[in-house]
């Protein structure tokens, strides 16, 4: 199953999600440190693994993290060779002034914005969704 790639469809059909929870990024140097626990999301680096984990369970495993973070998603089915989209969305938080960190996955894009954040993060990005459509 193909994604879209037109940006203006993208746009217009952003429908972002709030997900339930509260998120971490944590940096391990071996990913035993998991004992088992199955991330979000991780990404190797050269310092280590980053894993992104419910906030509860890096809680249980006591790892550190300094940015709790909320989850959307982006429920439009983007193709992974889309080109514009992450730069609008990032755009338009960045205005609002929210930080924004991105997954792409092979169905949706993934923001991890504060928790403080999140219901601005979501208005900004149903407003410019909304604007798209004019």
């Amino acid at each position: 199953m193909t994604g879209e790639t037109s940006l203006a469809v993208l746009l217009r059909s952003l429908a972002p999600q709030l997900n339930p929870g509260r998120y971490v990024f944590c940096t391990l140097p071996d990913p035993t440190a998991l004992q088992g626990s199955v991330p979000l999301g991780s990404f190797r680096e050269r310092e280590g693994l980053t894993a992104i984990l419910e906030q509860a369970e890096a809680d249980r495993l006591g790892l550190a993290y300094s940015y709790v973070a909320a989850w959307i998603t982006l429920e439009v089915h983007s193709a992974l060779e889309a080109v514009g989209l992450t730069a609008a969305f990032a755009g338009a938080l960045a205005q609002a002034g929210i930080s924004c960190n991105v997954i792409a996955g092979y169905f949706h894009d993934h923001l991890f914005v504060a928790e403080a954040d999140a219901e601005r993060a979501l208005s900004t990005l149903r407003a410019l969704a909304a604007h798209s459509q004019e």
